[in-house]
């Protein structure tokens, strides 16, 4: 792959020598487009040194070539890391006074950024405005992580790490195919829920279900990598499941109980274009939650708990539809008996329920929760089945994609 490496002024420059170090071990072809600025803090032989190829910010050197137009229609991806708030401003704006900008201008592939700058920066109105700006052109922009930044300052603005940036950039390249141009998720919103709802029986217990999450992070990075802007409602994850996606770029929402997730999903979901509901939420929550741990009394039977039946969270976003073409996608764990398959219940779901997409998936000892791959059957609100999947949940989450861009406008 010919990839332009685009490299703006800022102290984070030396992190894209690992990242231009990566992507040749990968066997990639990289030229490394820097800024004026940017060989202040990286010097051009350091470049051309890991790249073997000749490095400028003037459109002026090797002019007989036409670099500034001939670098940019004949790359397959551009990254540029770090992307300077200034360096933003100038590409939203159309600018094209140096080598990089110019490249940009004249790009066909899809285009990622990974912005890195002081937190005031970040969130400055302007530097908003341009990332949206830019996000709806089909530009991938990562989120910058929160850390250390130069000196003592720390929070949001910090470049991600650079194996981070790689997976992301050649995820957007794999998920567009050999098609030009952006991603087919660019520029879209989706919201996808994960893990599993816990319901409080009383301060200590609680009930809930055996979901790791993994199919729904999965999705998100998934969607993340195909261009999207991912929000992940995270019901009951431990931190580090969702420190990748966190990393690129994805808002996260913690929640705990089915009402609090039904809350977070339908805030999310107001733009959202697509909403995966891939969380295991509960049926049923206790009617009445006591103040105190619930006492064992020795020789008495536990008083009976009595449950009411929660919302139907699904079904809900299937029938209020909260934007205007919105794509509603659930999951269906299903457990075969002497009544059904597993497939017919999933089946009967799906016309009870009306989302678009229903992924039936069976679940068990060794079956769907808590392990690493997953088999489901991907029906449409009729309950016919429209594909199958296989695999590792990344492999289930691509093809699950698939059939969602089938039936967004435009795709």
């Amino acid at each position: 792959m010919r990839i332009l490496l685009g490299v703006s002024g800022g102290i984070a420059a030396y992190k894209a020598v690992l990242l231009l170090r990566l992507l040749r071990e990968q066997g990639h072809a990289v030229r490394v487009i820097p800024t004026a600025s940017a060989l202040r803090f990286v010097g051009a032989p350091t470049f051309e040194a890991l790249s073997g190829e000749p490095v400028t910010s003037e459109v002026f050197d090797d002019v007989e070539h036409v670099p500034h137009v001939a670098l940019g229609q004949g790359a397959d991806l551009v990254i540029v890391a770090p992307a300077t708030a200034d360096l933003l401003a100038r590409a939203a704006g159309g600018r094209a006074d140096d080598l990089l900008t110019s490249a940009l201008l004249t790009a066909h592939c899809p285009v990622v950024m990974a912005p890195a700058m002081h937190t005031e920066m970040w969130e400055h109105p302007a530097t908003r405005a341009n990332v949206a700006t830019l996000r709806e052109r089909g530009v991938v922009i990562i989120d910058p992580a929160s850390g250390r930044l130069t000196g003592t300052d720390t929070g949001p603005g910090r470049l991600p790490e650079p194996e981070d940036i790689a997976r992301v950039a050649l995820g957007v390249v794999n998920a567009a195919g050999a098609m030009p141009g952006a991603p087919d998720l660019a520029g879209r919103r989706v919201v996808v829920s994960a893990g599993g709802t816990r319901e409080p029986i009383d301060p200590v217990r609680f009930i809930g279900n055996r979901s790791s999450g993994r199919q729904g992070v999965a999705l998100a990075q998934a969607a993340l990598d195909r261009g999207a802007h991912v929000t992940l409602v995270a019901a009951n994850l431990p931190a580090d499941a969702t420190d990748g996606v966190r990393r690129s770029g994805a808002a996260v929402v913690d929640v705990e109980t089915t009402g609090d997730l039904r809350d977070a999903v339908r805030a999310a979901a107001l733009d959202a274009d697509v909403v995966v509901m891939a969380a295991a939420v509960a049926d049923f929550r206790p009617a009445r939650v006591p103040d105190a741990k619930i006492k064992k009394v020795p020789g008495a039977a536990p008083e009976p708990i009595a449950l009411v039946e929660n919302p139907d969270v699904l079904a809900e976003l299937a029938r209020d539809r909260l934007r205007d073409g919105q794509v509603v996608v659930g999951f269906a764990a299903e457990t075969g008996d002497a009544e059904a398959s597993v497939v017919e219940h999933g089946r009967a779901k799906a016309r009870r329920k009306g989302a678009d997409l229903l992924a039936i998936n069976a679940v068990g000892a060794g079956l769907g929760f808590g392990v690493a791959t997953n088999d489901v059957t991907i029906v449409d609100a009729s309950g016919d089945p429209v594909a199958t999947a296989q695999g590792t949940k990344r492999e289930v989450a691509d093809a699950l994609w698939d059939a969602v861009t089938k039936l967004l406008p435009g795709i």
